[in-house]
């Protein structure tokens, strides 16, 4: 599986703090909507955090999805679901970023022997 983040925005920038205020009541709601229908289309994909933010973005889901294409749905199904913005990056586990310094060492002590 891999690791993704999501970063999500529920409100327009330009929003009233008003409007804004009246969609977080209705959040709750929406929210279990929207974790419903990924686990109903997205069966494979497991959740591992979920934060409220404080800036620029609202909401950062950490996910893990066997494939790109998975974690693409669910970015397309939180848009369905009142996110105004959605960013999604690919992350990988700083172990394996050891395990790939390693290899890349290892593989230049080769190619100079």
């Amino acid at each position: 599986m891999k690791t993704f983040v999501m970063m999500t925005k529920i409100a327009p920038q330009d929003a009233l703090l008003v409007e804004v205020g009246s969609k977080l009541r209705d959040r709750a709601r929406k929210g279990r909507g929207w974790i419903e229908e990924i686990q109903k289309k997205c069966p494979n994909v497991t959740f591992k955090a979920h934060y409220a933010l404080l800036g620029y973005w609202d909401f950062m889901d950490i996910y893990e999805a066997p494939d790109e294409e998975t974690a693409a749905i669910v970015s397309m199904l939180s848009r369905s679901h009142g996110s105004h913005i959605v960013e999604s990056w690919m992350a990988i586990p700083y172990e394996r970023i050891l395990e790939l310094t390693e290899e890349m060492a290892c593989g230049s002590e080769e190619e100079t022997t």
